[in-house]
């Protein structure tokens, strides 16, 4: 790895994670994944340069908002080697993270108008169960909330029958 010059600043892992609020433990995880670099002194120890700071914060606003970091780690790779992240890189980033977040934003909402439908009931096998099948995706294949296959990968479609749902339990 390449020496940084004297006149830059480095920082340890401490001092980097006092700075930027993130603990140790995060620190080293974000650098395994490789959202931040060190380099190695002669007694082994992590000294961070100080663009070190923005990158983190950079990865943990992203995070704040529910961008994976295997997402964060991608959009990272496209700046230059070294550089530090800059505004006009957060404002190009997050507006390609929009639509991502607007789906997850209707996703929820619709998770979060539909929870008192079935919640709590324990059968789990309506024709149409919101919770353990968003919008009906086997609906048209097969009733209840979950798919089984019998010995030998068959489909159990010809040996069941629809389920009646415990009358005390829903609607």
């Amino acid at each position: 790895m390449p020496q940084i010059p004297e006149k830059i600043h480095e920082l340890t892992v401490g001092q980097l994670a006092a700075r930027s609020g993130a603990a140790v433990s995060a620190l080293h995880f974000y650098e395994s994944k490789g959202l931040i670099s060190s380099r190695r002194t002669s007694g082994n120890q992590r000294r961070f340069s100080r663009d070190a700071l923005r990158r983190v914060a950079f990865v943990r606003a992203a995070q704040r908002v529910g961008i994976p970091l295997a997402t964060i780690r991608e959009a990272l790779a496209e700046l230059p080697e070294g550089r530090t992240p800059t505004r006009d890189d957060w404002a190009r980033l997050s507006e390609a993270w929009r639509s991502e977040l607007d789906e997850r934003i209707k996703q929820l909402n619709r998770l979060r108008d539909h929870l008192t439908d079935c919640i709590g009931c324990g059968c789990l096998s309506l024709d149409s169960c919101v919770l353990s099948n968003p919008d009906d995706v086997f609906g048209q294949r097969l009733t209840g909330s979950r798919l089984m296959t019998e010995k030998g990968g068959a489909s159990p479609r010809s040996s069941r029958t629809k389920h009646t749902p415990d009358p005390d339990c829903c609607d």
